[in-house]
């Protein structure tokens, strides 16, 4: 039997906090951009570029860590290794190349050396989610063998 831990559930109540601080601070983010931005004397143009770069950026986030959290969920219930998994692998690959896409557009019309950087470890997520992905249903086929046999 899978044996639960104290560090489970601090992940799974920070990926919970997580997400809720995520949908407030999308909430927030187009009345909060100009007290934010009224200091650096940003122009119009990038300061519209910038709210959208927070705004679809956060939504990726908000989805990701919602497929985080019912992946948890499964985790903590003691069945990690079935379909469903593998598909929020899945869906999560995609929001992080999403993500990776806004941050490299964001480099077309705003370069800096952050942004990029941003764009390439999303880029990293998305293949590390499709790796954990293939061998979470390699694991899945396994069991089902091993269920088999005995």
């Amino acid at each position: 039997m899978y044996k639960k831990s104290i560090t489970h559930y601090i992940a799974k109540s920070t990926i919970d906090i997580l997400f809720y601080l995520s949908i407030i601070g999308v909430i927030l983010v187009p009345f909060f951009t100009d007290d934010l931005f009224r200091f650096a004397d940003y122009s119009d143009f990038e300061m519209i570029t910038l709210t959208v770069t927070l705004f679809t950026s956060g939504i990726c986030c908000i989805y990701i860590l919602f497929h985080l959290k019912k992946m948890y969920t499964t985790l903590l219930n003691g069945s990690p290794f079935i379909d469903e998994n593998v598909s929020h692998f899945r869906k999560i690959s995609v929001g992080c190349f999403a993500t990776s896409v806004i941050y490299v557009i964001k480099c077309l019309l705003l370069f800096t050396f952050g942004t990029l950087i941003i764009a390439a470890v999303f880029a990293v997520g998305c293949l590390f989610c499709l790796t954990l992905k293939d061998l979470f249903k390699q694991a899945i086929n396994y069991k089902a063998e091993n269920d088999l046999t005995v």
